[in-house]
C-alpha cells in the first residue's frame, strides 16, 4: 500500500468518526430506537451484498445453463440432481439430453422424437436396448441436423426409445466427435 492510499484510508476512517460522532450527539435521546435502525440498515446491507456474491450460484442452482466458449468448447454444469444436462437443436428444435457416458447411442423419447419431426408410431421398433427398466424396443432413425451452438453434426445415427423414457440420452457415439471430454465435480467440458 503506497502512502497516497494510507492517508485516503485515513481520511475516510477520520471522516467516519466525526459524522458517526455528530450523528450519535444528536440522537444521544433515543439511543435503542437509533441502535435498531443502524442494525436494521447494517442487516440489510449485508443481505444486498450477499445477494449480490451469491446471485451467480443461485441462478446456476436454479436454472444450470450451458456456456459455449468460441474456441470450441462446451461447457456443462452440474445439475443440482448431478446430473449433466445439454440442450442440442434436433432438426432446429431444442431437446434437453442427459449427458450419459454409459449410454452407447443418442435416444430420444418418443415425445422428443415427434418434437424433432419424427413421428414414433411410423417408425419400426427393431432393436432391443438394456435399461436399468429392463429390456425396451428402439426403433434406428437418421437425424438430418444436431447442432450445440456453432458446432453442426449432420446425418447423425440415433435411436428413439419405444418404452417410457423421462429424458432423451446424449450417448458415446456423439460424445466420441469430440476430441475432449472433461469431467469435474461442477461441470463437463466438451472440446471440439
Amino acid at each position: 500500500m503506497t502512502s497516497w492510499e494510507f492517508g485516503r484510508i485515513i481520511y475516510l476512517v477520520l471522516l467516519l468518526v466525526v459524522v458517526g460522532g455528530w450523528f450519535f450527539i444528536q440522537n444521544r435521546n433515543g439511543l435503542s430506537k437509533l441502535l435498531q435502525q443502524a442494525l436494521i440498515w447494517v442487516f440489510l446491507f449485508i443481505g444486498v451484498i450477499a445477494a449480490i456474491g451469491l446471485w451467480e450460484d443461485v441462478r446456476n442452482i436454479s436454472s444450470p445453463r450451458q456456456a459455449i466458449h468460441s474456441n470450441g468448447q462446451i461447457e456443462i454444469p452440474a445439475s443440482p440432481d448431478g446430473h449433466f444436462y445439454l440442450t442440442a437443436q434436433i432438426n432446429g428444435t431444442p431437446v434437453r439430453f442427459v449427458v450419459d457416458t454409459g449410454a452407447t447411442d443418442i435416444v430420444l423419447s418418443r415425445q422428443d422424437a415427434l418434437k424433432s419431426g419424427l413421428d414414433p408410431e411410423e417408425l419400426t421398433f427393431l432393436g432391443e436396448a438394456m435399461t436399468a427398466n429392463g429390456v425396451v424396443r428402439t426403433a434406428p432413425v437418421r437425424l438430418q441436423s444436431v447442432s450445440v451452438g456453432p458446432i453442426l453434426d449432420q446425418n447423425v445415427r440415433a435411436w428413439v426409445n419405444g418404452g417410457e423414457m423421462d429424458s432423451s440420452l446424449l450417448g458415446m457415439s456423439y460424445l466420441r466427435r469430440y476430441s475432449g471430454i472433461e469431467i469435474t465435480p461442477k461441470s463437463l467440458t466438451l472440446t471440439r
